[in-house]
């Protein structure tokens, strides 16, 4: 059943609220229900900007080799209804003042026809392939997969009915909450298989990349140079702001693309 206006603007409200919600999670009780109520049979792929990619070939791209914006292009392509939030709950709740508002989640498949429509609006294959196109141009940065919290908070489903790509920025991240939240609900959030980010010696420790950049806090100075750790999603937002263009992305499997597309379609219809 979808939700009615009232329930997003007390959503809303009560946003600032998940952080908290989040550490409780390290309680195994808790954790445990909230994982059954929330994430059950999630699985969440961040996708860095075609831009901040480094091909580990001494080719150019070639048709063979898929391109994050390909596979959120690919499954636009492959569903039958497509529909544009009309808002992102996440930086209205936050007051963004860095990204567009108006730029909401895509949200693909049979359930959409359940969310509310003064929420957003159904859409062809062509414009949700712009709005994804729009949203990337303005430097934010997908997250694909199966999210039950979705359907959860917008009365759609059943989960594997509903797929999200979200448009996430650095400020307002929905799962800005996952440094604090339990590993088992954490894990189903991961970085694109075949990336690996590295810190080159061009270094200088300057800590733009330490400025609110990193979403999961997996940059620290060490020894007066970046090191990004394991918790790293892989966004490629710290490729974006470095100003020595010290840490770069390399996609070390050419197959990535493939492989990540077969484990989405696995947990969704």
């Amino acid at each position: 059943m979808s939700r009615p206006i009232w329930f997003v603007e007390l959503l809303k409200k009560s946003f600032s609220s998940r952080y908290m919600l989040a550490k409780f999670t390290k309680f195994p009780p808790f954790g445990k229900l909230v994982d059954q109520l929330l994430f059950n049979g999630d699985d969440l792929i961040y996708l860095p900007m075609d831009t901040t990619i480094q091909i580990n070939e001494p080719i150019s791209r070639s048709k063979e080799i898929v391109l994050p914006s390909d596979i959120v292009e690919y499954f636009i392509n492959q569903a039958d209804y497509h529909w544009i939030m009309d808002f992102c709950i996440c930086r209205s709740a936050n007051h963004c003042q860095d990204f567009p508002e108006d730029l909401g989640c895509i949200f693909l498949g049979e359930a959409v026809n359940q969310i509310n429509p003064q929420l957003g609006r159904m859409v062809t294959t062509s414009e949700a392939i712009e709005h994804a196109q729009r949203c990337r141009d303005v430097g934010l940065v997908h997250m694909i997969g199966r999210n039950k919290l979705d359907t959860v908070w917008l009365g759609a489903g059943p989960p594997d009915k509903l797929m999200t790509i979200c448009n996430c920025c650095p400020c307002c991240c929905l799962w800005k909450f996952l440094p604090d939240i339990n590993n088992i609900i954490g894990d189903k959030v991961s970085k694109m298989p075949g990336v690996e980010i590295n810190v080159t010696d061009l270094c200088v420790g300057c800590g733009f990349c330490l400025d609110s950049i990193c979403f999961v806090d997996s940059i620290h100075l060490v020894d007066g140079k970046a090191l990004i750790d394991q918790t790293c999603r892989g966004c490629g937002r710290c490729v974006v702001v470095c100003p020595n263009n010290a840490i770069v992305i390399i996609l070390t499997n050419p197959n990535f693309g493939f492989e990540v597309i077969d484990r989405i379609s696995i947990s969704l219809d």
